[in-house]
């Protein structure tokens, strides 16, 4: 399995429409990269993180196709896995690359148990591209940062829960446009995410920067931010990389 991990594959989080055709980012050698292990014609999956809303992830797949191709890397199909038919994921094999898309990591992460993926996903020898949510779920042991209203303070909500396991790296997504934010009247990341860190490690990585797994490998490339113990350092600029070492 070779894994791009993303904050966003194109875009950028709260300045385009999830439906907007905007090309892939070359940003950090993320095409260049991709275009390494892509197949002429892929054929791929959409796993989403929305599995009740059926229209809206077929715009999205249907959107992501459209990226895919504008950007030269051909795409025969672009099937979708939610709730009316999430038997694909017992034929993994039969897609060269999976979408894990973006939206609510708890609402995402009970849709991924509830089919099985982290179990049939051992077994996967293709791509997989994550996008925010799907990036964040793709963690051995996963930090739903607190997004929606009352989270943060509902004594009841799960902050760590049993992810895909494709990496041991947390990584928190759309840092640019999220790092000032207040969620239950608290700064979601000084008030909030700095005290969950202590113990932990949390990379928060700006939209165009990934994390890329390969065979066990993990490296993240542009910028980001290391939160650990309470404090916040950049340990990696825009065009360069950082070495993160093997997944344990």
């Amino acid at each position: 399995m070779i894994a791009f991990l993303t904050s966003s594959p194109n875009g950028r989080y709260r300045e385009t429409d999830h439906r907007s055709i905007v090309p892939l980012n070359p940003e950090n050698g993320f095409t260049d990269r991709l275009k390494i292990y892509w197949k002429d014609r892929a054929k791929g999956l959409l796993l989403c993180a929305m599995p009740d809303l059926p229209d809206i992830n077929d715009a999205i797949a249907s959107s992501m196709k459209t990226t895919f191709e504008a950007s030269g890397f051909p795409v025969s199909a672009m099937n979708v896995c939610d709730s009316r038919d999430f038997s694909q994921v017992q034929h993994l094999a039969d897609y060269d690359f999976l979408i894990l898309g973006g939206g609510h990591v708890p609402t995402q992460h009970a849709f991924f148990e509830k089919i099985g993926l982290r179990e049939a996903l051992k077994k996967y020898d293709g791509i997989v591209i994550g996008i925010s949510a799907g990036t964040m779920n793709s963690a051995k042991i996963v930090y739903a940062q607190p997004e929606e209203e009352r989270e943060s303070i509902d004594l009841s909500y799960q902050k760590y829960l049993n992810g895909l396991d494709i990496t041991d790296i947390n990584i928190l997504p759309h840092y640019q446009a999220v790092k000032d934010d207040v969620l239950d009247g608290k700064r979601l990341f000084e008030d909030i995410t700095y005290a969950d860190s202590y113990g932990h490690k949390f990379y928060a990585i700006v939209d165009g920067s990934y994390l890329l797994v390969e065979n066990g490998e993990q490296t993240l490339y542009g910028e980001a931010c290391l939160i650990s113990d309470g404090q916040i350092r950049q340990v990696c600029e825009a065009g360069k990389s950082l070495v993160l070492g093997h997944k344990e």
